[in-house]
């Protein structure tokens, strides 16, 4: 994580402040004694932290001061904020196993679960991941509950799907709820369905927020279609409507927001080498990298195509695996923190549903954030909801 190590000298001090690039970095002060906690951090430019942390303390100041207490100064150099986060967190999560997750001030995504392992299936919002060989699946990141909930709540009133969340153990007798009155749920409680209906309503619904709502929108396009052509103009015109419905509802859904177990997607960030990007992969939900990936120099002079040298490196690039969902749930927490924020820098690329990523725009990201420029989404804004 770490790359480099200077052992720090106060009567060397000029000459190791000298040494030291004016570059992005993470880094940890430690000191004389091993087991001593250490003094972890990020900065926009090394030398003048280092000189603020460890030079002679001036008079009448409350500012830190470790010149006497830091024997050793560990760190590595970053092309980007989103990259000195994450080696940040893998830092402190090393350092500080209890604490981690506080330092870092890090809040869980809010997360679409569908419920398969229940034998009625619902839809809930959560923070938490489950086990990763389990049944139910999770859709984000999303940039709060709120955005969740209204999405869920929104996009579920075109199902029948239930929305209460008890375990039920139907019986004919049961007076059912408000969703059932209103014909907006198959009414499991009372047997208003058999298993297999209520079954093919969960598949609907598990294919519409897998293809982001695509299957919904085709499958509503034909049913009016065919209306049309069968002269039941009062049909399709109710049809058109519940899709002029459906619009606002899937324009609320952004681009960030996957099945979790099939988000496959490569991050383009500035890198620390010169004449290169570096690359993260994104594996459902789970965060690797950097890859610094060079855009000129020797590889630049092989008669290799850009995309197919994409392709190579990206062969050579493992995924990352967590053992446990823990941390998964927290790679998505600086996914999504990265994500949202307003002045984001770097772009992202999903694979599609076969996996292949679109390289053609990958290509252009690359040459994109080499060169400093707007990114794709910032040149083409999608219009507001």
């Amino acid at each position: 994580m770490l790359t480099e190590r200077i052992e720090f000298l106060p009567e060397r001090d000029a000459d190791i402040f000298s040494s030291v690039a004016t570059a992005p970095a993470v880094f940890l002060l430690r000191g004389e004694e091993v087991n001593s906690e250490p003094y972890v951090s990020k900065t926009a430019n090394l030398r003048r932290r280092l000189q603020r942390l460890l030079s002679s303390p001036e008079e009448r100041t409350k500012r830190l001061n470790l010149r006497d207490r830091v024997r050793w100064i560990e760190y590595t150099l970053t092309g980007s904020d989103f990259e000195s986060g994450f080696v940040l967190y893998q830092v402190l999560r090393s350092a500080f196993p209890k604490t981690y997750v506080n330092r870092l001030r890090m809040r869980f995504a809010p997360l679409v679960k569908l419920h398969l392992e229940n034998e009625f299936p619902r839809a809930s919002i959560t923070t938490r991941l489950g086990g990763i060989a389990g049944k139910n699946i999770y859709y984000g990141p999303f940039a709060s509950r709120v955005a969740a909930e209204k999405f869920m709540n929104d996009a579920l009133d075109f199902f029948k799907m239930r929305r209460c969340v008890e375990d039920l153990h139907p019986d004919p007798k049961f007076p059912g709820c408000v969703y059932s009155e209103m014909k907006m749920c198959l009414a499991p409680c009372f047997r208003g369905c058999t298993d297999d209906e209520y079954r093919a309503e969960v598949v609907r619904v598990e294919d519409f927020l897998d293809s982001r709502g695509e299957s919904l929108k085709r499958q509503m396009a034909t049913e009016r279609d065919d209306a049309s052509a069968k002269t039941a103009f009062e049909t399709a015109a109710a049809i058109h409507a519940r899709l002029d419905k459906l619009a606002p509802v899937l324009q609320q859904l952004p681009e960030f927001v996957r099945r979790i177990d099939q988000a496959h997607a490569i991050i383009v960030q500035k890198s620390r080498q010169p004449e290169s990007v570096a690359l993260f992969r994104v594996d459902g939900g789970a965060l690797a990298g950097p890859l610094d990936f060079p855009i000129s120099g020797e590889e630049r002079t092989k008669s290799q195509s850009m995309e197919a040298r994409i392709q190579s490196a990206l062969a050579a690039f493992p995924a990352s695996k967590p053992t446990r969902a823990i941390e998964r749930m927290e790679h998505l927490a600086i996914l999504k923190r990265w994500c949202y924020r307003g002045t984001r820098a770097g772009e992202i690329f999903f694979a599609d549903a076969k996996g292949e990523l679109p390289m053609r725009r990958l290509v252009r990201g690359i040459s994109r954030v080499y060169k400093g420029e707007a990114s794709e989404n910032e040149m083409n804004p999608k219009p507001a909801g």
